[in-house]
């Protein structure tokens, strides 16, 4: 040690420094651990938030009702309701006008607007499961209508409080399991409302979206990292990757309403429509990621291969491709997650229409899950404030069981040398 380095040691400088240099590394942990600790004090109160407003969206709240068919205006004959149009006949029948009469016949003239859509439909189904209801009076339990579902949960209007009083006052009001939100499509009363619909409307498209965005990302990352000569052209297309991976995802509706639907006349509000401008924007992910998986192969293994007489081709595909799709399906997954949460581009394909009926294939109009939260959350009824959170639950899960299962497809193929 030199004289100087030792008089350093002497004097404390050394000593001090150390210290200085201990006392920065600690704050930095500290920094490190307060950014940690933010981000998921964040995310459990977004999940809090969500959870406690939208568990009650999977629940409705039901009331019991006397009801006496033979003397209502409703003239089904029961013997039709066996036969495979019994669905049609009940929906032609006037069962509102007698849920109406039935309602105030028990709690009063505050009951006129009791029983929505969805208690209408919940008393078709029994009328078909049981058609001896037409023939005598019976006590049923049916969903009552969102303004009357809100009240019964605490969050009472003025105009609801007495019937929701009445109910009580009788103990008819019971909350139970709502099968329908899972099951149906969009409605215009809220407690008849469902994800179905948009549910399958996504998934289509997000296969739609896979289907080409993942093969074509896949050999263009291969063409360009494999087989393309290096000159201005390839450099050309290289910036231009990775330019489009940045744009802005509403220029890619607005592209998809230019292409597909203005000049190509495709169906809108369609999942091939969504598929097709979701797979613009995440091809580019997909090639960017693909490209730096296929560089992370070690060149030993394709000295390898073209020494033991495997061709080019025979190269790329039996021994790069395998080894680097852990990494592709990494960007894969990436790329389907900000695809599974788009909502501009395809509210400039159209598909914001109101959809009653769930999608019967990639042609027919549908929703998707994010812009089905969008329109619920702009809705002035109360009744939709819990549906629109109750949604957006059903999606997180959604996203977390592609992603689980493009997880589990890239451990499933991962290959360590």
């Amino acid at each position: 040690m030199s004289k100087s380095h030792a008089s350093r040691w002497a004097d404390g400088s050394m000593q001090k420094r150390v210290a200085r240099r201990y006392a920065a590394e600690r704050r930095f942990r500290a920094l490190g651990f307060i950014a940690v600790a933010t981000s998921v004090a964040f995310l459990a109160f977004l999940l809090f938030t969500m959870a406690s407003k939208g568990i009650g969206g999977f629940t409705h709240t039901e009331a019991r009702l006397q009801l006496d068919l033979p003397r209502s205006d409703v003239l089904i004959d029961p013997a039709t309701l066996k036969g495979p149009d019994a669905a049609q006949i009940v929906a032609q029948a006037n069962l509102e006008g007698a849920l109406t009469q039935a309602a105030t016949a028990t709690y009063g003239p505050a009951a006129a607007e009791m029983f929505g859509e969805s208690g209408v439909r919940e008393l078709g189904r029994k009328l078909v499961a049981d058609p001896t209801l037409l023939s005598h009076p019976a006590e049923v339990w049916l969903p009552v209508s969102g303004k009357v579902d809100v009240a019964a949960k605490g969050d009472a209007a003025p105009e609801q409080e007495a019937i929701v009083a009445a109910i009580k006052a009788k103990d008819g009001l019971r909350r139970s399991f709502n099968l329908d939100f899972l099951t149906a499509s969009d409605a215009t009363d809220p407690s008849a409302v469902g994800v179905w619909g948009a549910l399958k409307g996504s998934f289509l498209t997000i296969i739609v979206t896979m289907g080409l965005a993942f093969p074509i990302g896949v050999l263009t990352a291969l063409y360009l990292e494999e087989f393309a000569r290096r000159n201005r052209w390839t450099d050309l297309v290289e910036v231009s990757i990775n330019n489009l991976a940045a744009v802005p995802s509403i220029i890619f509706g607005l592209l998809g309403l230019a292409v597909f639907l203005n000049i190509m006349n495709l169906p809108r509000s369609a999942p091939l429509v969504g598929g097709l401008t979701l797979a613009l924007m995440t091809m580019p992910v997909i090639v960017i990621a693909g490209r730096n998986a296929i560089k992370s192969v070690p060149p030993s293994i394709r000295d390898a291969a073209l020494g033991v007489g495997a061709s080019k081709m025979q190269v790329v595909f039996h021994h790069v491709l395998p080894l680097a799709l852990p990494g592709i399906l990494t960007g894969t997954i990436i790329g389907m997650a900000r695809a599974l949460g788009e909502t501009a581009p395809l509210l400039m394909i159209g598909m914001r229409a109101f959809i009653a009926t769930p999608p019967g294939g990639i042609a027919d109009p549908a929703t998707v899950l994010p812009v089905q939260i969008f329109l619920w959350s702009d809705e002035v009824d109360r009744s939709f404030v819990e549906k629109t959170s109750a949604a957006i639950i059903v999606l997180l899960v959604f996203m977390l069981m592609m992603n689980g299962l493009a997880i589990y497809l890239r451990n499933r193929f991962e290959r360590r040398w």
